[in-house]
């Protein structure tokens, strides 16, 4: 069975996270995904961790995540031979990712125009933190900056401390996954109608549209209307401490009685102070030093087996390890293991989509340069 992308090629002029993770799609999806490094190899392989602590740059677990299934070809398009070798790979191509300041590409001669000369079909996709225009075009800006631009942190956080960053490089992710939902659509419009363009990805912009209703919420208002609430929106909404780690609960006025029945407590029930929600929230404190009290005494997956057959809102808190066993990803054959000629075999995240059986394989990741020769040859460079 063919995967969804057999016969699109790829370029991949991109480094750490934001266009590598976009061609992992394209190359999970079927595509051929030719990655272009530098000389000494994109910068995500100098990122940890590495097996056993010793840096290696075929064996950085960044890098092996976000370039499975890729061709690795070294190209310094600073050098005019090799500018030219990369000019003509990209004429080749139906899809062009890259992540670099605009500027910077002006100075190689890669702009959108000049390559579209060559290849009149060609669909190029540039992720920027702040986009091709406007006066942040050219700042340099990284997942921390976009966080705090795109909104993300002021939502984040408590009132007393402030603002927090999120987990992770999720604002690099957001740009990559968005940078490939729209390619697709600009790849279905070419061969439509036989000619390309240029996909512009801010990441920041990517952070904006994904704010729930805060933006909104101020143009109506005039001023934000959320408070920053940390790990509880109420006592019945909230992340509680158990007694191997963290469990979440989301109470409606519907799920009070059968919480109170899978945690043992109908005696709260009777209390006036909680009989409505309206008097749950007048009663904040004292609700949440019960729960909190509760909670203390539970094991998660215990109380998570109890909360599915009481039909109670509560999930607990899944760790890494908790993934990696996750019966339900599991069953969904989410997790694969791949093998590796210098890191070994491991175990990776499939893609965050279902299609159906065959529609993804991963493939290891590149070795530095691995098919620079054969990629060349095949183009005539």
């Amino acid at each position: 069975m063919s995967r969804p992308l057999e016969g699109l090629r790829v370029v991949e002029f991109g480094t750490f996270v934001s266009a590598p993770y976009c061609g992992k799609l394209f190359a999970g999806y079927g595509a051929e995904v030719i990655k272009v490094e530098p000389p000494g190899g994109d910068i995500a392989r100098a990122h940890g961790p590495f097996p056993g602590g010793k840096p290696n740059p075929e064996a950085s677990a960044l890098f092996l995540y976000l370039n499975t299934g890729k061709q690795s070809v070294v190209l310094d398009p600073r050098e005019p031979a090799d500018r030219e070798r990369l000019l003509r790979l990209i004429a080749t191509a139906d899809v062009l990712i890259e992540n670099y300041r605009p500027a910077d590409l002006r100075a190689l001669g890669l702009d959108f125009a000049t390559l579209a000369e060559r290849n009149p079909r060609l669909v190029m996709v540039s992720i920027t933190p702040f986009g091709q225009s406007g006066p942040y075009a050219d700042y340099r800006g990284n997942n921390l900056i976009a966080f705090a631009m795109g909104g993300q942190m002021y939502i984040t956080g408590t009132l007393e401390g402030g603002p927090l960053k999120n987990g992770g490089y999720q604002a690099d992710y957001q740009g990559g996954l968005n940078a490939f939902s729209a390619a697709m659509l600009a790849v279905l419009a070419a061969e439509r109608d036989g000619v390309g363009q240029h996909v512009d990805i801010s990441i920041q912009r990517c952070m904006a549209p994904i704010l729930e209703a805060s933006v909104p919420y101020f143009c109506y208002l005039g001023q934000w209307s959320g408070i920053r609430r940390g790990n509880h929106m109420a006592s019945f909404i909230g992340i509680y401490p158990c007694a191997d780690g963290h469990i979440g609960i989301h109470l409606m006025p519907r799920n009070w009685k059968p919480f109170l029945e899978v945690i043992g407590r109908p005696d709260l029930g009777e209390d006036p102070r909680f009989a409505t929600q309206a008097d749950r929230v007048q009663h904040n404190d004292e609700l949440m030093a019960e729960l909190y009290a509760w909670a203390a005494t539970e094991t998660k997956h215990d109380l998570y087996r109890r909360a599915g057959a009481g039909r109670a809102p509560i999930a607990f808190v899944h760790t890494m390890q908790d993934l990696i066993e996750s019966p339900q990803l599991n069953a969904r054959g989410f997790l694969q293991r791949i093998d590796h000629p210098v890191a070994g075999e491991a175990v990776y995240p499939g893609p965050p989509w279902w299609m159906g059986p065959g529609d993804w394989d991963a493939g290891r990741a590149p070795l530095l340069g691995e098919h620079t020769n054969v990629v060349l040859e095949s183009i005539g460079a």
